[in-house]
C-alpha cells in the first residue's frame, strides 16, 4: 500500500502540490479525538466536524441518567479538550452535521451546503439506538448514547415517582413505580443496579404518600444470562448482586411489543411434564429503559452508497486489515462504526469489541496509518490490546475480568474490590484534572451519603407540551398473564438471545399516549 508523498486521484486522493495534505475527521468521540492528537504534529491541516460541541465519557453516561453525576463532569468542550492543537494554526473545529460523502470529488457535505474537501479521510460517527424494526419503540423505551438521552432518562424516572405520589388509587400507582430495563449488557445491568438504588436509598425519605422502596426494577434479557461477554462465572455473580440491590432479573425474556402502559415479552417456561413452552407476559409499567441494540451510524450507509464498500448486518463498515476501505486507501472508518478484526496473531485475527479502548486504538493506528502513506511507506494492519472488561452494578458491587496479554493471563474479581478498581479506572481516563475532581467528589458525597444531588430536570409540559400525564386511562390489554412477582426461569440450554434481549415483531402498538415526561 504505498503511496508517493504527492497522490493523484488514481490512487485516492487529491492533493494539490506544495499544499499540506487535508485530513478531515467525522466525529469526535474516542476514536476521533485519539485521531485528531495523534495527527496534530504532523505536517497536516487537520478538519475536526462534530455534531454536537462536546466530547462525551460515554460509559459514565448512565451516572447523568441517574442524577449522579452532573452533565459537565463527564463531557467537555471540544474546543477546550484541542486548544492547544488548535493554537498551533494547523486544525479547525467545525459544528456540523455530515449529510453526504462524496469519495470520487474526495469532499463531504455539511447539513449547510457547505463542501469541505479533503486528502484523507477518517470516519469516528459512532453507533446509534437498534430497536430490530420496531422504531415505533423508541418513544417509550429511550436509548442511552447522547446527553439529550440521558436528560430524558432521568426526567421520565424521576416524573415516574413524582406521579406515583399525586396518583391516590393503588392499582394506578404501581405501574408508575414499575421500571423496566430491556437489555442486560454493561449498560442495562448497571442502569438497572443505580435504579433499585435510588429506590431504596435515596428517595426512601422524601414521600409522603408513597414508599419508594416498594418500587420494582425488572431487567429484561433474551439472553440466559446477563452480561453475555463475561464468563459464566462472572455473570451469575453480576446477577446475584443485582438482586441483593433489590432489582430483579428475567433471562430469556424476548420482548414482543412495547407501549406507553408496559411491555410484553414472551418468557420459556418449563411446564409439569418437563416440556418447556413460550408464555407471553405484560408487565404493567411507565418507564421502559431501552439498553439492548445497537446499530452503526446512518454515515455507514452513505459511505457505502459512494463508494460500494461492505457493511455487516448491524450497518458497521467492513475495512480493511490497515483501517482503510477495499479501493480507497485514503478513507479509514474506526471506532463503532467499523466491522474491524485484530491482526494480533495474523493467522487468526480475531473481531474487535465495540468498546472505547478499541476505538482508541483504532484512531490512532489510522493517524498512524496516514502518516505512513505520506512518506510512501507500507501500511500497518490494525493490533487490537484487549486489557479485559468491566461492569458496575451499584455501590460495592462490580465484575472485572482483566487480559494482560504479554503474560496471556487473565484475572476476574467482583464485589467490593471489583468496584474500587472500576472507580479507579474510569476517573483515571476521565480527560481533565477538574473532572476527575468533581467525580470523586461527588462519588465520595454519594458513598457515604446515598444522596444524589443533580436530580433537577427542565419542566416536563414545556419540552413535552402535548404529553398527558396522570389522567390518562389505559386501554384494555389482553388476557394475558400479568407479572405481579414473575420468578426469573432460566432459558434451557442453547436457546439463542442477542447481546441485550432477543426481539420479535409483535402486535403493533404505539396509539397510546407517549410517558409522562
Amino acid at each position: 500500500m504505498k503511496l508517493s508523498a504527492t497522490h493523484s486521484s488514481a490512487t485516492g486522493s487529491t492533493q494539490v502540490p506544495g499544499q499540506k495534505p487535508r485530513v478531515v475527521i467525522i466525529g469526535c468521540g474516542f476514536g476521533g479525538l485519539e485521531a485528531a492528537k495523534a495527527l496534530s504534529g504532523a505536517d497536516v491541516e487537520i478538519i475536526v466536524i462534530d455534531r454536537t460541541n462536546h466530547h462525551l465519557f460515554q460509559p459514565l453516561l448512565y451516572q447523568v441518567a441517574t442524577a449522579g453525576l452532573h452533565a459537565p463532569a463527564i463531557a467537555g468542550p471540544i474546543r477546550h479538550i484541542l486548544r492547544e492543537q488548535i493554537a498551533r494554526g494547523n486544525m479547525t473545529v467545525l459544528m456540523g452535521e455530515v449529510t453526504t460523502i462524496d469519495a470520487a470529488s474526495h469532499c463531504i457535505v455539511l447539513d449547510g451546503g457547505e463542501h469541505v474537501h479533503y486528502d484523507h479521510l477518517i470516519l469516528a460517527a459512532g453507533a446509534t439506538h437498534s430497536y430490530f424494526g420496531r422504531d415505533d419503540w423508541a418513544k417509550y423505551a429511550p436509548g442511552l448514547k447522547t446527553l439529550g438521552d440521558a436528560f430524558t432518562i432521568r426526567r421520565r424516572v424521576l416524573t415516574a415517582f413524582e406521579q406515583a405520589e399525586r396518583e391516590l388509587d393503588p392499582a394506578k400507582r404501581e405501574p408508575w413505580l414499575t421500571f423496566a430495563v430491556v437489555g442486560a449488557g454493561p449498560t442495562g445491568v448497571e442502569m438497572a443496579g443505580t435504579m433499585a438504588e435510588i429506590a431504596q436509598h435515596t428517595l426512601s425519605a422524601e414521600f409522603r404518600r408513597i414508599d419508594s422502596r416498594g418500587a420494582r426494577v425488572i431487567l429484561l434479557e433474551g439472553a440466559p444470562r446477563v452480561l453475555g461477554t463475561f464468563t459464566e462465572d462472572l455473570s451469575q455473580r453480576a446477577r446475584e448482586q443485582l438482586e441483593m440491590l433489590g432489582a430483579e432479573v428475567l433471562t430469556g425474556a424476548k420482548v414482543t411489543n412495547i407501549t406507553a402502559f408496559g411491555i410484553h415479552y414472551d418468557l420459556n417456561e418449563i411446564a409439569p411434564d418437563g416440556s418447556t413452552r413460550a408464555t407471553s407476559h405484560f408487565l404493567p409499567c411507565r418507564t421502559v429503559i431501552w439498553a439492548a441494540g445497537v446499530a452503526a451510524s446512518p454515515l455507514g450507509r452513505a459511505l457505502a452508497k459512494s463508494t460500494g464498500c461492505e457493511l455487516d448486518r448491524a450497518g458497521r463498515v467492513i475495512v480493511q486489515p490497515d483501517l482503510s476501505i477495499a479501493g480507497h486507501p485514503n478513507i479509514y472508518v474506526v471506532g463503532d462504526l467499523a466491522s474491524a478484526k485484530s491482526y494480533l496473531k495474523p493467522d487468526q485475527p480475531t473481531p474487535v469489541p465495540g468498546v472505547s479502548p478499541g476505538a482508541k486504538q483504532m484512531g490512532r493506528k489510522a493517524a498512524f496509518n496516514i502518516m505512513r502513506r505520506m512518506k510512501g511507506l507500507e501500511t500497518q494492519a490494525f493490533r487490537y490490546f484487549d486489557y479485559g472488561s468491566l461492569a458496575t452494578i451499584g455501590k460495592r458491587a462490580a465484575v472485572a475480568m482483566i487480559d494482560v496479554p504479554f503474560l496471556n493471563k487473565r484475572f476476574k474479581f467482583s464485589g467490593f474490590s471489583a468496584w474500587l478498581f472500576w472507580l479507579f479506572v474510569h476517573v483515571y481516563f476521565l480527560i481533565g484534572f477538574r473532572n476527575r475532581m468533581v467525580v470523586l467528589v461527588d462519588w465520595a458525597w454519594a458513598y457515604f451519603t446515598s444522596q444524589r444531588h443533580a436530580r433537577v430536570f427542565p419542566d416536563p409540559h414545556a419540552l413535552e407540551p402535548n404529553a398527558m400525564l396522570v389522567r390518562v386511562t389505559p386501554p384494555p390489554e389482553p388476557p394475558v398473564s400479568v407479572t405481579a412477582a414473575t420468578p426469573s426461569v432460566p432459558a434451557p440450554s442453547g436457546s439463542s438471545g442477542t447481546a441485550g434481549a432477543s426481539v420479535r415483531p409483535g402486535p403493533a402498538g404505539g396509539a397510546a399516549p407517549s410517558p409522562a415526561g
